[in-house]
């Protein structure tokens, strides 16, 4: 079962990856180490795959560094819900695959550590505390979570060249 791993408001992509860090400094296969290494040291050794991040408002704000993002993806995040999401974060997330759910109440009513069941097509996120509404996400960032990402989805539909 999925475990929480709760922020707060105005997380920036900084705290996900501080730039020290950035995979060009470190290399690809070191940089997602580093994931929260300031902000909640330990969290890249603890963090388990399909782990659900929760947060408050403007999460992913920031310099909008998508290896932030990456890193999460190659640690196994399986979502992130918050009550609203910086933009280019947010698509950042669809892109490399993440979903990214808006609920207004999440942070609230998940604590860290909690035990966890996400719902996307049912709208909700169930905790020990009692259960977080989720804003449906578009029906394109849908698509594009299904094939695994845009890469993968454009790569399905066939507007993108195979390399």
């Amino acid at each position: 079962m999925p475990r929480a791993w709760v922020f707060g408001d105005d997380l920036d992509t900084d705290q996900m990856v501080p730039g020290r860090y950035a995979p060009f400094m470190v290399g690809q296969d070191k940089f997602h180490t580093y994931a929260f290494c300031d902000a909640r040291p330990g969290f890249a050794k603890e963090v388990r795959p399909g782990d659900i991040l929760v947060g408050g408002e403007n999460f992913g704000c920031g310099s909008s560094r998508e290896y932030a993002v990456a890193a999460l993806k190659k640690l196994g995040v399986g979502a992130v819900v918050a009550k609203s999401f910086a933009r280019i974060f947010f698509r950042n997330c669809i892109n490399l695959g993440i979903p990214v759910i808006e609920s207004p109440d999440a942070a609230q009513i998940i604590r860290d550590g909690d035990d966890i069941t996400l719902d996307a097509a049912g709208g909700v996120l169930r905790g020990p505390a009692g259960t977080a509404t989720l804003r449906p996400l578009a029906p394109f960032a849908q698509e594009i979570l299904s094939a695994g990402g845009v890469v993968a989805y454009l790569r399905e539909h066939g507007d993108f060249p195979r390399v």
